[in-house]
């Protein structure tokens, strides 16, 4: 399971997150937004998304390569304008196993993100799912206090 939650002007946005045929993933609607102050319907979004899992999708053609879904839902026209202001974790389950990762922009200069390895969060074996769900709602509320 792999959850994508991005912080942007103190809402999360929670997308579909599908894995495609080639082992990549790609941001899918439904879309969830939740006001990062709303902390039961955050634990909603985190367990719809759980629940919703990660599809497996046919790998798109390069020339063939859908938009970003998210943008639209900030009123914005372009990933990068969408970023802008934003925060960007996942929270995967692996074996029974959970971990939170922050990502930050690429230090290279480029325009995607990436892991912020050194800020991740391995949760102990045996965390329950509502448990790092918590943890990740605790995340997003104090970095929109920041």
């Amino acid at each position: 399971m792999l959850i994508t939650c991005i912080l942007k002007d103190d809402v999360v946005y929670l997308p579909t997150v599908a894995k495609t045929e080639a082992g990549f993933y790609m941001d899918r609607e439904p879309v969830a937004l939740v006001p990062v102050t709303n902390t039961d319907a955050l634990r909603q979004a985190l367990e719809d998304a759980a629940r919703r899992g990660n599809p497996i999708v046919p790998t798109p053609k390069r020339n063939a390569f859908p938009p970003p879904v998210l943008p639209k839902y900030a009123g914005e026209k372009s990933w990068s304008k969408f970023m802008q202001g934003a925060s960007e974790w996942t929270i995967a389950e692996h074996n029974g196993t959970y971990r939170i990762v922050p990502y930050r922009k690429d230090p290279t200069g480029g325009p995607s993100w990436v892991e912020d390895r050194d800020h991740k969060i391995d949760l102990p074996p045996g965390t329950r799912a509502d448990e790092a769900f918590e943890r990740m709602i605790t995340i997003l509320q104090g970095a929109a206090r920041k």
